[in-house]
């Protein structure tokens, strides 16, 4: 009896360890640093700004040259090519010329014998400034109207009339902060300069493209001279998309200076001072709706700090937009983005992209609604969420076809005990005078792909050899995520080869060229899809020459277990690959993909930006400490939606880790400039991510087991890697629902909710209750 598809699949669905996990806790991965340095090599440091707007009146550097160890130095004047490391508007210099704008911009970098020589002497500069005015926070920025861009409006319906007509309404504002990538593994990149002026740039960078492009455009070079190469990064999560190309660039200037190989590695405060962060952003809303909770109307004004450029910021409050709705329906909806200009580090990507942000605004202002009618969040959240027809149309008018937020709501709410919980929880904090319980459940609806239609494609490049085995390249990055492993069960099952056959590569921008950054969730889908139409190409050039040896059709041809059968005839595939290189046939194939079904008009804020939506809900429960503002995770439940898994194991992991970063960015991790500009949260002694005891005891996760993509993804999966982070959005509802236990009335938090700033948001609760009362009087 014939197998289906599914029935030959050994390594896809199977939770396989990641393909670097041994070399991982055996120290044996082998990342930028720890590459053995050609002989020669020099180490870059950077000399950076101490003012967050200025003139540059004079820039001494005889000190620096004049430092021990010093062999080169490179301030603007001295690149022999374009002073730009920006992603996309060319507002980004590699060094300031004249004018500073953030506090940590780099002025000039440093090529010495030794880190510590060249860091030394990097501190040496002299720099004469004339203060600007500085402009620090999204509400200067706003008072001076200084913003990237014109405001964007996304409009659906008449929300200013929904809103007037509503029996009730509430408006009010949100403060959200700002996160740290914290990624183990700093910036660095290792530039060595070969024959002919070419370039070679090993980087953990996640687009290596881009790092290829910056470095060519730095050094006034063909792209074609520049390789860059990334086995793997030691976390990145955005922050190595854009982020990464200055570090390489210096490298790569300093290598065509002196001649020889060097290395720039940032240490973990400049790392902070010197790269973007996640957008903090201020959310104002105006809101009506009715008994029932559901919203008639709504009004959203976003505007988040962007910093001195705009790197991505424009797609990523776009996202912000897209994802004010979340998983519920808008009726009428006016959303205005304002993307403020500051004289602070210019912020980029994070994981999320500004979805996290917007779906933060939504959830709170159902928060506030149900604490106005004294109702169950869980209730004004149910009866809001996207339905049938009528109620599936979202603010940026594309069709919501996939909804699956309905059926997981109602499977978690059972999984979890909710309502027994909820009655427990009441009941407990009736009798506890200072410890209060909390508890919240809310959902997830994200899209999935890049908003700039055009990154929506990969390639891949994968030969066969006459042993057999199988070369496999891609323009993916591997952060950790586990993309390698995925792509590489797809491709050992197209082809019938074990795993183990299958040789997993780094990318190379001279093995696949003109690659998009490995972001947006997107990787898998896109490599992956890639992949396998390399495999396939080849597997139906070696299905003729099978067909050929057994007489029968190249249909009736099975490749499994590293054989090639057609009933009971069989060959061993490197039988089959070496008859294909004596026939001269060609044993190595491109492939290509890129997403269908998605086009968007950001003119009109309206069409289809995603290919589908990836679903998630979270039930968190804490516990808080009235007198100190503490608060821990007692229990957390999961159900996350992941189509058909490639690897349960690596998506279970993402879905883990995705939340546990989600928390730190609404609890724990607090960015703090001050009022000179400078970043003071800027190491581990200050800025305070989250650890294994931040983890809860009770920790409940499962993969949504119905879980099918409609869509002709790669094996019907579903992107893993953003969405999990915004089931995080629960824990913050959990603090809040704890803190109104404790003041016996609705409590305003802004987040991060750290325990300072739960503490005060109770203690105005309790002092403006007692300012009504006295009124009341």
């Amino acid at each position: 009896m014939k197998r289906t598809p599914e029935e030959l699949l050994r390594y896809v669905r199977r939770p396989i360890a990641h393909d670097s996990a041994a070399k991982h806790v055996s120290g044996e991965a082998l990342y930028v640093d720890d590459v053995p340095e050609p002989p020669g090599t020099l180490y870059a440091a950077f000399g950076l700004s101490a003012r967050p707007h200025a003139r540059i009146l004079k820039l001494d550097l005889d000190p620096v040259r004049a430092a021990p160890g010093v062999v080169a130095m490179m301030a603007a004047p001295d690149i022999p090519g374009r002073n730009d490391c920006a992603p996309i508007f060319g507002d980004d210099p590699i060094f300031a010329d004249g004018i500073v704008e953030h506090v940590g911009q780099c002025l000039f970098a440093v090529a010495g014998t030794t880190i510590e020589a060249a860091r030394r002497a990097a501190r040496l500069a002299r720099v004469d400034y004339e203060e600007l005015p500085a402009l620090l926070t999204v509400e200067d920025a706003l008072a001076a109207k200084s913003l990237l861009e014109p405001p964007q409006v996304m409009k659906r319906g008449e929300s200013r009339h929904a809103i007037d007509r509503a029996k009730h309404r509430l408006s009010g504002r949100l403060r959200i902060g700002g996160q740290e990538h914290f990624y183990l593994e700093g910036q660095v990149a290792l530039a060595v300069p070969g024959e002919d002026r070419d370039m070679f740039v090993l980087s953990s960078t996640q687009n290596p493209t881009e790092i290829q492009h910056v470095c060519a455009a730095a050094l006034g070079i063909p792209d074609a001279a520049v390789t860059a190469e990334c086995r793997r990064m030691g976390g990145a999560f955005g922050g190595k998309e854009t982020q990464a190309a200055q570090f390489a660039v210096i490298a790569a200037l300093l290598a065509w200076r002196t001649g020889r190989p060097v290395k720039a590695r940032a240490d973990r405060d400049d790392d902070m001072e010197m790269t973007g962060k996640r957008h903090d952003f201020i959310i104002d809303y105006d809101v009506g709706f009715g008994d029932d909770g559901r919203i008639a109307g709504i009004e959203f004004m976003l505007a988040s700090r962007c910093g001195r450029s705009a790197d991505l910021s424009l797609a990523i409050n776009d996202r912000a937009m897209l994802h004010c709705d979340n998983a519920y329906y808008l009726p009428n909806v006016t959303i205005t983005s304002c993307r403020c200009k500051t004289h602070t580090v210019s912020n980029t990507a994070f994981r999320g992209f500004g979805g996290p942000q917007g779906m933060m605004g939504i959830e709170h202002v159902l928060d506030e609604i149900a604490r106005r009618l004294g109702k169950d969040p869980l209730d004004v959240r149910r009866a809001n969420l996207y339905a049938g027809k009528g109620r599936n149309v979202t603010p940026y008018h594309m069709t919501v076809e996939d909804n699956i937020a309905p059926a997981l709501f109602d499977a978690l709410e059972a999984s979890a005990d909710y309502r027994r919980r909820r009655k427990e929880i009441a009941a407990f904090n009736r009798t506890s005078p200072i410890l209060k319980r909390g508890l919240a459940l809310t959902p997830v609806k994200f899209g999935i792909s890049f908003t700039t239609t055009h990154l929506n494609q990969a390639g891949a490049l994968v030969h066969v050899y006459t042993d057999g085995s199988v070369h496999l390249n891609h323009g993916g990055t591997e952060m950790g995520q586990g993309l390698y492993i995925k792509v590489a069960q797809v491709v050992a099952d197209e082809l019938g080869v074990s795993l183990d056959r299958v040789k997993i590569t780094a990318a190379n921008t001279g093995k696949v060229p003109n690659t998009t950054p490995t972001a947006a969730s997107a990787g898998s889908d896109l490599n992956g899809m890639a992949a396998r139409n390399a495999a396939r190409a080849i597997k139906a050039r070696l299905a003729g020459v099978a067909a050929a040896e057994f007489g029968c059709s190249p249909r009736a041809i099975v490749f499994a277990e590293n054989q090639v059968r057609n009933g009971r005839k069989s060959m061993p595939l490197a039988a089959v690959a070496k008859k294909a290189f004596l026939a001269r046939i060609p044993l190595s194939a491109t492939g290509y993909y890129r997403t269908p079904r998605i086009a968007y008009d950001r003119a009109k804020a309206r069409g289809r930006p995603f290919y589908y939506f990836a679903y998630g809900a979270a039930a968190s429960e804490v516990v808080l400490d009235t007198l100190t503002g503490e608060y821990r995770l007692l229990r957390v439940d999961i159900l996350h939606d992941v189509g058909k898994s490639i690897n349960p194991a690596v998506d279970m992991g993402q879905i883990e880790g995705g939340f546990i970063q989600g928390t730190g960015w609404l609890t724990s991790e607090e960015l703090y400039f001050n009022p000179d500009g400078r970043l003071a949260t800027h190491a581990p002694s200050t800025y305070k991510i989250p650890v294994a005891s931040d983890c809860p005891a009770d920790f409940r996760v499962a993969i949504y087991a119905r879980g099918r993509n409609r869509e002709a993804s790669i094996h019907r999966s579903k992107a893993v890697g953003e969405p999990p982070l915004m089931l995080a959005i629960s824990v913050f509802h959990a603090i809040k629902d704890a803190l109104s236990a404790a003041a016996g009335r609705a409590v305003h938090l802004d987040a991060p909710a750290t325990p300072e700033r739960v503490l005060l948001a109770l203690e105005d609760a309790v002092a403006g209750a007692a300012t009504e009362r006295k009124a009341a009087e």
